[in-house]
């Protein structure tokens, strides 16, 4: 099962350059990385990067991530993907661009 990442450009440019991440400002606040499932991520977009324009979609295969990955309750009480580490480049399986089209984001073909 895949579960994704949302990036502002600079965030995942830093990520690159650097191989590993600890994730966006809230990430650091909350003290894990804030992920979400394919059924999740189109309203954490919309809910959190609503106008921001230049974003990369990471996918990442969450039994790949192993113990660190938890499944905790979050937005409705649904079951959010948190990761309790770093992020690494080598644990991305793929990136995509996320731009901001007139009525919303606009995902990659048969993500959502």
């Amino acid at each position: 099962m895949l579960v994704y990442k949302i990036f502002r450009r600079s965030e995942w440019n830093a990520l690159r350059a650097t191989g590993a991440s600890d994730g966006a400002p809230v990430d650091l606040a909350d003290g894990y990385i804030h992920l979400s499932t394919a059924a999740q991520v189109v309203e954490t977009a919309a809910r959190h990067f609503a106008q921001e324009s230049d974003l990369v979609l990471v996918a990442l295969d969450a039994d790949a991530l192993g113990p660190a990955l938890r499944w905790e309750p979050s937005r409705g009480g649904a079951l959010f993907p948190h990761l309790y580490r770093r992020l690494r480049i080598e644990d991305v399986v793929w990136d995509k661009s996320l731009p901001l089209g007139a009525a919303g984001h606009i995902f990659p073909e048969g993500l959502v």
